[in-house]
């Protein structure tokens, strides 16, 4: 797994978890700072929504240190975090953009439509190259919502992140075989559409995301004063280099290497601030309980963090 945030050859995951276990308010510090990165880029390209990713990542994590009691050291802690993950976002009502979903038809229509022929005046400034990235994203990440969530979590733990297939398969709490199975369908879809369609992924199409600027501006998919993924400008002025590396691939590895080029924003001040008050307020030895309350404990946190916060962005 590529991107994985560890937390060192010293001080691996599994021996932290251990020590978090044990009472150490340090070990459980290192532990949930190493894997709330990966946690949320899996939340964010499962939802799509950063306020709804950030959201879910709460829950998640508060699963994951109130049931610390229960990981029993049988599988790597790894895959543990990814089960509880796994389980919360398959298990969540629909977000907002599941709500606005496209089937993969519907979408390709709309990539049809509003195109510009005009190179906008100001292509050269920075606004213009983090617009451009914000579409770049948010776009390719809409994508995924076409896919069912089952054949979508596939998609982003075995393409994306690039899980090993037996750590996916549990994780999911399925056969490997039914995992390679979702995720083959999940495949062959994604770049079956991108290859068609995605000017990003096949220069021959006619979709560009520099034509759909005043398109996505107009009907409020992109509001240039609040973007929502585009936050690094070096990140985007790399892009036409990273690009010219991605269409050299051949052609069935370069929907997911697209994906794995985003870049993953950092979460909200205040997520960060939630985070700190969380392991804050884990008292030993309650905090890795298993009991109800424990858990009604820690989802009282993610609701006092969370008030005043929801309906935040588009």
């Amino acid at each position: 797994m590529r991107e994985t945030r560890g937390a060192g050859p010293s001080q691996p995951l599994d021996a932290l978890a251990q020590q978090a276990r044990g009472g150490d308010r340090a070990a459980l510090e290192s532990l949930v700072r190493a894997v709330q990165g990966d946690v949320y880029a899996l939340a964010l390209r499962f939802l799509w929504h950063p306020q709804d990713a950030e959201d879910a990542t709460q829950e998640i994590l508060v699963r994951v240190i109130t049931g610390l009691g229960g990981f029993r050291g049988e599988s790597r802690f790894r895959t543990w975090l990814y089960r509880v993950a796994c389980n919360t976002l398959l298990s969540l009502k629909a977000q907002r953009m599941e709500r606005r979903a496209m089937s993969f038809e519907e979408f390709g229509e709309d990539l049809g439509q509003g195109l510009s022929d005009a190179t906008p005046a100001a292509q050269g400034d920075a606004d213009h190259a983090l617009v451009l990235e914000e579409i770049k994203i948010g776009c390719t990440l809409g994508m995924l919502l076409c896919l069912d969530r089952d054949q979508r979590m596939a998609y982003i733990l075995g393409e994306i992140m690039e899980l090993d297939h037996n750590d996916a398969s549990e994780a999911l709490q399925t056969s490997r075989a039914a995992f390679r199975k979702r995720l083959s369908r999940a495949r062959q879809r994604i770049e079956t559409f991108m290859l068609s369609r995605c000017g990003l992924v096949n220069s021959a199409n006619a979709c560009r995301c520099s034509r759909r600027v005043d398109t996505a501006i107009a009907c409020g998919r992109v509001d240039p004063t609040h973007l929502l993924f585009a936050s690094s400008l070096a990140q985007a002025k790399r892009f036409p280099a990273l690009l010219h590396e991605i269409r050299a691939l051949e052609d069935l590895r370069r929907a997911a290497a697209l994906y794995r080029s985003h870049p993953i924003p950092q979460p909200s001040a205040d997520f960060a601030a939630w985070l700190r008050k969380l392991i804050a307020e884990r008292t030993m030895p309650s905090a890795f309980g298993s009991s109800r309350g424990s858990t009604r404990r820690g989802q009282m946190v993610v609701r006092e963090a969370g008030h005043g916060r929801r309906g935040r962005g588009r």
